[in-house]
């Protein structure tokens, strides 16, 4: 994959996203308003989509944000679940979201049917899995959506975190475009492009109170559902 200016402020801006969020942890000792179920589905999409790893060498940059991705994001995992104080604060009842069921089972089968429609049965796994992980990551920032939706009043540094988290992906859109733009041979994804815009626009409310907060000041607090 080429290089250009949307697609390193992206990887900066998901890298940012996750040095706040390990900050939040590690600064607040607590994990009020943060989704583990988020993060654990982020795992699976980061392990399923890198497995090439394994089999194809990129660039050392490449490899080295991969390895970022799933290290951070398993630590942070490990943070909520085993490190104390922060296990104790973390609001399992808040987090409710039947992930496993109305994310992972959905896009493993959407993936295997889109798989299937574009090779017949010869099933390429790596690729079949990779298909899996764009759709995971289309939605798995829901958990998160919903249990702030439920504390209504955002942190600063849990707004911070996933305003980048959104950020990135926006700019890997502008990514996209670029490319198409100004790469001869570019092979389009459109799996990826719809995936990725329905990604963002789950980002779009919280966007517009997280911009609202810090123009006018005070604290960032999302409206109730009836509101």
């Amino acid at each position: 994959m080429s290089m250009n200016i949307f697609r390193l402020s992206g990887d900066m801006s998901h890298v940012f996203s996750i040095i706040v969020l390990l900050l939040r942890l590690r600064v607040a000792r607590n994990a009020q308003g943060i989704s583990l179920r988020t993060h654990e589905l982020f795992l699976l999409v980061f392990v399923t989509r890198y497995l090439d790893l394994f089999t194809t060498y990129y660039g050392i940059y490449n490899s080295v944000m991969k390895i970022l991705y799933i290290g951070s994001t398993a630590s942070i995992i490990y943070m909520i679940r085993f490190t104390e104080p922060i296990c104790s604060t973390y609001d399992k009842a808040q987090d409710s979201f039947l992930h496993w069921k109305f994310a992972v089972a959905p896009c493993a089968l959407i993936a295997f049917m889109t798989h299937v429609l574009g090779h017949g049965f010869s099933i390429d796994f790596i690729e079949l899995l990779w298909t899996f992980s764009i759709f995971l990551e289309a939605i798995a920032i829901l958990p998160q959506l919903i249990v702030l939706q439920r504390y209504r009043e955002v942190e600063n540094l849990t707004g911070n975190y996933i305003f980048f988290m959104g950020a990135y992906r926006a700019l890997y859109i502008l990514n996209w475009i670029y490319r198409a733009y100004n790469e001869p041979h570019y092979k389009h994804h459109f799996i990826v492009y719809f995936c990725g815009v329905l990604q963002t626009l789950l980002y779009v409310d919280f966007f517009y109170y997280y911009v609202k907060s810090k123009t006018q000041g005070g604290k960032f607090s999302l409206p109730t559902t009836s509101g």
